[in-house]
């Protein structure tokens, strides 16, 4: 569950207090607008910004853990094709390939086309120029961190978040208010049985999100947008 200040800080920034809130994220990363798209939003950030224990633990996992994970898997191939039972899982794969072509005659074609590329639907509708799009171009701007605060109240939607980089950003209380919808101009849907939701807003435009924080403030965040 929230932080009991975090719960302080939600109530007193809307100045009601929130029939329920919630710790969320966007479903998938930004997908990249048109090239004119970027530069007329100043060619905002699209990623998140990084505390630097972040960078300080990639770093750290490139020097020491990944060299001796790279060890570790180099003598076990070593080990294997010092094998015997290496000819012996070759020569099975080897059988089990060719009758499975016998009884698939299609089948390598089929695996050699490629695939299409998924649409950006798990995000938002696909429409830069409305509601949600323009939403995304200022979402990092707004604060580098990717969680954001989401309180519910009576008359508005509003979504917080911290101003600066953090590490935990769910346990940061320094975050206020960065957009906020009336209920006329956005409302929350959810589809059943599921962990995420969108938010729909007047002019036909959505937005996904999800990567829900807080088991017990989320169940209970879906429990009133269900109702």
């Amino acid at each position: 569950m929230a932080r009991r200040k975090v719960h302080r800080r939600a109530k007193k920034i809307p100045g009601e207090e929130p029939l329920a809130l919630v710790w969320c994220g966007l479903r998938a990363d930004i997908p990249a607008p048109p090239e004119d798209v970027h530069r007329a939003a100043g060619r905002a950030r699209l990623k998140p910004g990084r505390h630097w224990l972040h960078h300080t633990g990639l770093v750290l996992a490139a020097v020491i853990i990944i060299p001796y994970f790279l060890v570790e898997q180099l003598m076990n191939r070593i080990a294997w094709l010092l094998s015997p039972e290496r000819d012996r899982q070759a020569q099975a794969q080897a059988r089990r390939r060719a009758a499975r072509e016998a009884n698939e005659p299609g089948a390598s074609a089929a695996a050699g086309r490629p695939t299409a590329p998924a649409p950006a639907d798990g995000v938002f509708d696909g429409d830069w120029s409305r509601t949600a799009g323009q939403l995304l171009l200022r979402w990092y701007v707004h604060s580098p961190n990717p969680r954001r605060l989401l309180p519910l109240t009576g008359g508005r939607i509003c979504l917080a978040a911290s101003p600066g980089r953090r590490l935990s950003p769910t346990k940061a209380d320094d975050f206020d208010i960065v957009m906020e919808f009336a209920h006329h101009a956005a409302r929350l849907q959810r589809e059943p049985g599921q962990r995420h939701f969108f938010v729909r807003f007047a002019d036909g435009s959505w937005l996904g999100l999800g990567r829900l924080a807080d088991s017990e403030d989320a169940d209970h965040f879906l429990r009133t947008i269900s109702t």
